[in-house]
């Protein structure tokens, strides 16, 4: 740990061996009636949910789901989904998450690879499931708003609401079979165990809310917040939010599931992103915290909204998912003066997370980096090229990472787990540095590196300048392909200023940067091209260039 903590909070936690059922239970009995999860006119509170999953749960079991069984819910966010969710954890089956935009062939591979004997599906998405259901192993499908095998309520209606007595081993259980992102290429299926799931909720949790994980008197997890409301503001069981982080990408599972029940969080979810109706509702229910990738950010600022709603509820807030700009955090912090203001750094492969920025209000928070490893976590430096050494402090090179919430491998893919995971430490493909305290700074996706006649570019610092610029809503570079040089630096551009021009705008660059690292072609798009958790296509940016 390369920050000091407040006396009272402790740089290293014992976890408990607990299943991740073990957080909704110890939610349920400590918030009880509070509402969890609002959407439109209907709500769940925390004993609801608890009671509704432990009926899924029995339903799965009875319709002869297996303990270590696969499930998959292929969902966008809904009140049915926490219920599913962890009625298939408390059932001892295995979540896996399938985004409900994928194209039908990418599904088929999705399901079949990770073996899925069953499917919670939801709505037109339910059509896409259905045409390729026999290409994979789903024998059980639960339809919510529309039409198959097992309609949602009726599946679980006669089934009782105690919790099953399932035999878990938190260490070898797979909790979660999570699938990459995907942004360059086929996904690979993430093994997690339950310990995992537990491990990275807890880590990020009690580093948000100065807490220490503790077991009540039926063995269930629940928080003993032993820090100071002076440093921490937000209490245990107070926190109000907007949700709109799918919860089939890692930052909605751990952060807006598991780490919200075990805080005490109460949640709107909103059914696609419309910033009018965002800060409107922020105002009204006097929301707390606001979360998300930056591409959020991006949109709330851009409405006249932003500046004229009464936001001084919010507290704290964090970005992960894809790296924040420079200019967008200089943004936040002036419209929110008193707000913590943090970016995280995870992948899959961690489960969800593996750094933060320090979340009490004395602590050093250094905009352009996202934060320290989180507790009983490690990170090092290692050369671009390979190589375990560490480089020292300034050095850039890949992000290795090491600690309880890395995954055990992909599934049935040995060779390409051995070839990222070294002694415990995971070779992440991005480029960072570490300062001489610890903090980590991103620099760029190894994979998205330029190499420039023998010279290494990196798009995120051509990015950062693109988006200072007077004029610019957001950027992304990409490299053409060219046999004389390697890849030339290509940008996309969204103006919000039509006369602004390509000229201009490369000009201001060019004159700033290193002659190699000079941008070669600009094009001016209406959109840049994100993923459902915010992270940036730069493949389909690629394919535009031909």
């Amino acid at each position: 740990m390369s920050i000091t903590f407040p006396p009272e909070m402790p740089a290293s936690f014992d976890y408990p061996d607990v299943p991740v059922g073990a957080i909704i239970a110890g939610a349920a009995a400590r918030f009880g009636d509070r509402t969890a999860f609002a959407h439109g006119d209907d709500e769940l509170s925390y004993t609801e949910l608890y009671s509704e999953a432990c009926r899924f749960a029995n339903a799965l079991l009875a319709h002869g789901v297996q303990p270590g069984d696969v499930v998959a819910i292929h969902m966008p966010n809904n009140l049915a989904y926490p219920v599913a969710y962890y009625g298939i954890l408390l059932a001892g089956a295995t979540f896996t998450p399938a985004n409900p935009l994928l194209p039908p062939a990418d599904l088929a591979a999705q399901l079949a690879d990770s073996g899925a004997v069953a499917a919670v599906t939801y709505g037109r998405a339910a059509q896409a499931l259905a045409a390729i259901q026999d290409q994979t192993g789903v024998r059980l499908v639960v339809g919510v708003k529309t039409e198959a095998q097992h309609e949602f309520g009726a599946f679980q209606a006669d089934q009782p609401t105690n919790r099953p007595e399932v035999a878990i081993d938190p260490r070898t259980r797979l909790a979660h079979l999570a699938y990459t992102g995907g942004t360059t290429g086929r996904s690979k299926g993430v093994e997690l165990p339950h310990r995992n799931v537990v491990v990275n909720t807890l880590q990020f949790s009690c580093w948000g809310s100065g807490s220490v994980p503790e077991l009540d008197e039926n063995g269930n997890l629940r928080l003993n917040q032993v820090g100071s409301e002076a440093e921490w503001p937000g209490r245990l069981g107070t926190g109000v939010g907007i949700n709109l982080t799918p919860w089939f990408h890692a930052m909605g599972t751990i952060g807006g599931l598991n780490s919200l029940l075990l805080t005490g969080g109460s949640t709107t979810l909103h059914d696609g992103f419309d910033a009018a109706r965002y800060l409107a509702d922020a105002e009204r229910l006097r929301i707390t915290g606001i979360g998300g990738a930056p591409a959020l950010f991006a949109g709330l600022m851009a409405s006249p909204d932003f500046h004229t709603r009464d936001l001084s509820s919010v507290r704290s807030i964090s970005s992960g998912a894809a790296p924040m700009p420079h200019e967008m955090i200089k943004a936040l912090r002036k419209r929110f003066p008193d707000a913590t203001i943090s970016e995280g750094y995870g992948l899959t492969e961690v489960t969800m997370g593996a750094t933060s920025a320090p979340s009490f209000r004395s602590a050093t928070r250094k905009p352009g980096t996202v934060g320290v490893p989180v507790f009983d976590t490690e990170i090092k430096i290692v050369p671009a090229e390979g190589g375990e050494e560490p480089l020292p402090a300034g050095e850039q090179g890949e992000v290795c990472i090491r600690g309880p919430q890395v995954m055990i491998g992909y599934h049935n893919r040995p060779e390409e787990t051995a070839a990222v995971l070294a002694d415990g430490w995971l070779h992440t493909g991005d480029i960072g540095v570490l300062d001489d305290e610890g903090y980590l700074s991103i620099v760029d996706r190894k994979k998205d590196m330029l190499i420039y006649k023998g010279y290494n570019v990196y798009p995120r610092e051509l990015e950062e300048l693109l988006m200072a610029q007077p004029g610019v809503v957001s950027a992304a570079v990409v490299g053409r392909k060219r046999a004389d040089v390697g890849e030339l630096p290509v940008a996309f551009v969204v103006r919000s200023d039509t006369t602004l021009t390509e000229t201009a705008i490369t000009d201001a660059i060019n004159e700033n940067v290193l002659p190699y690292k000079r941008i070669r072609e600009l094009h001016f798009v209406d959109t840049i091209p994100v993923s459902a958790a915010g992270k940036v296509l730069k493949r389909e940016l690629r394919q535009q260039l031909g």
